[in-house]
């Protein structure tokens, strides 16, 4: 009976490669599925780690290689540092951990381009498909990679939020080093060269992915983070066609598309193209001191917990507009103990969420969700921008810019134009900050000076707790 087994069970057989492949990219598309809400995002994770892991090992079974203990320690290199980093990462610290590990994944493309040209004497005698899949790969993955740690040296603060230029210069240094890139990848397609082009080829690609983020400002780190995801995964999509791996093909044109597609809303959502974000970032004015006047001509007026509280407590509906500020708080699970005493006295609590509000897409989401906050509460920019109107209380907690009513009234403003959650409609907005300083835009906020707003300044979550212990004391 075993002997008349068909050859695609063995191990030898390149059909039972192919069949594990399709296992695996089946499972990296139903695990994909699962992200698509809170209750089964954790769920779709493992099944796509599952088909990742499939895949893995076996590319490792069937493919000969010259060196296992080469494989081995790069294994346990990457466990060792992946599985740590992924455990202890804070939530405040996911964006910058999400572009360094997209970086590493473009990073290693871009490597493996440079060994298979190393590997076939300059791509002599292959296909002229293979040295121009590899060159591509090559370009977008070294973009990909030190544009990935432009963007997390600026979310870590390693380097300043703001954009850096090299002035009149900027874009014909840009079309330089591009170009560089390009005409050394046509001259390695069009016939063997030294490996000193492919270097050339890597170092101006370099040059550029780095010439491309550092003029980006902080504001438009999401959409940078998406793009740059997006590269790494169109990169590994043509190593896999260099390199005939099926699962590589399918994992890499799965993230390009998402990647390009959440570009894409990203860029809607802040009202702004594509081309106007890697043109530049937003820039700089002054915030206003606390107590001083306003753009508008107005002063800030300070509340206490005590006063905040009375102002909820006796509300029909509260809505929380989450940012930044509660992130680096980690004031997500204060918030949802006092939303359930809110809601104990028959108040009505929404959760207003920005597309670009955080450091990355969705990010305001992930930490509701992991405050057990009831998905059905979330809801999305146009959904409850109708709903401030007849909003008794808006409770902002460290967002700035998704807030910022310039971005509708102030035409030379730099983020006019974004569509911003309405909060200024509300009949009361009490704001919770540090200081005055300003968000990622650099801009002043004519919210924080409303006659309608009052600002309860202190850490987010010790100001949450502090109105959550008066809110039971009514």
């Amino acid at each position: 009976m075993l002997a008349d087994l068909p050859l695609a069970f063995s191990l030898t057989d390149p059909n039972f490669k192919s069949v594990l492949y399709i296992v695996s990219f089946a499972l990296f598309i139903y695990g994909l599925s699962g992200l698509t809400g809170p209750k089964t995002a954790v769920q779709g994770n493992r099944i796509a780690a599952v088909g990742m892991v499939i895949a893995v090992v076996t590319t490792l079974l069937v493919d000969p290689f010259n060196n296992t203990v080469l494989i081995v320690l790069g294994l346990a290199v990457g466990f060792g540092v992946g599985v740590p980093a992924a455990r202890q990462v804070k939530m405040t610290a996911m964006p910058q951990m999400v572009a360094l590990f997209n970086g590493v994944g473009g990073g290693a493309v871009a490597l493996i381009a440079w060994a298979e040209f190393r590997d076939t004497g300059g791509f002599d005698g292959v296909a002229t498909y293979i040295a121009i899949f590899s060159v591509f790969s090559a370009i977008v993955g070294s973009v990909s990679f030190w544009g990935s740690n432009v963007a997390f040296a600026k979310l870590q603060e390693l380097i300043d939020g703001k954009p850096y230029t090299l002035g009149r210069l900027q874009l014909p240094a840009q079309i330089l080093t591009l170009g560089i890139a390009i005409a050394s990848g046509i001259a390695i397609t069009a016939e063997p060269q030294s490996e000193i082009v492919i270097v050339a080829l890597l170092v101006s690609a370099a040059v550029f992915g780095l010439l491309l983020v550092l003029p980006i400002g902080g504001a438009d780190m999401p959409v940078v983070i998406s793009l740059l995801n997006a590269f790494t995964g169109l990169a590994a999509a043509a190593a896999g066609m260099s390199l005939d791996n099926q699962a590589l093909i399918v994992a890499g044109m799965i993230v390009g598309a998402s990647g390009t597609i959440l570009t894409q809303q990203m860029a809607i959502a802040m009202n702004r193209t594509i081309t106007s974000v890697i043109a530049g970032g937003f820039g700089g004015e002054v915030a206003a001191a606390a107590g001083a006047p306003g753009a508008e001509g107005g002063t800030v007026r300070s509340t206490s917990a005590s006063d905040a509280a009375i102002q909820m407590a006796y509300a029909r509906q509260v809505v929380v507009v989450p940012g930044y500020g509660m992130a680096v708080a980690q004031a997500q699970h204060a918030v949802r103990e006092m939303a359930k005493i809110l809601e104990a006295k028959g108040v009505e609590v929404k959760y207003a969420i920005h597309p670009v509000a955080g450091r990355m897409p969705g990010h305001m989401n992930v930490l509701l969700a992991e405050a057990d906050v009831p998905y059905d509460q979330l809801k999305e920019m146009d959904d409850i921008n109708g709903e401030f109107a007849r909003t008794d209380v808006s409770l902002v907690i460290g967002a700035n810019d998704v807030t910022n009513p310039d971005a509708r009234n102030k035409a030379d403003s730099p983020i006019y134009g974004m569509p911003i959650l309405n909060v200024d409609e509300s009949q009361s907005i009490i704001v919770l900050k540090r200081s005055m300083s300003s968000g990622y835009a650099g801009i002043d906020n004519p919210l924080f000076f409303n006659p309608k707003t009052s600002m309860l300044f202190g850490d987010a979550k010790s100001s949450v707790q502090s109105v959550t212990e008066e809110l039971k004391e009514l």
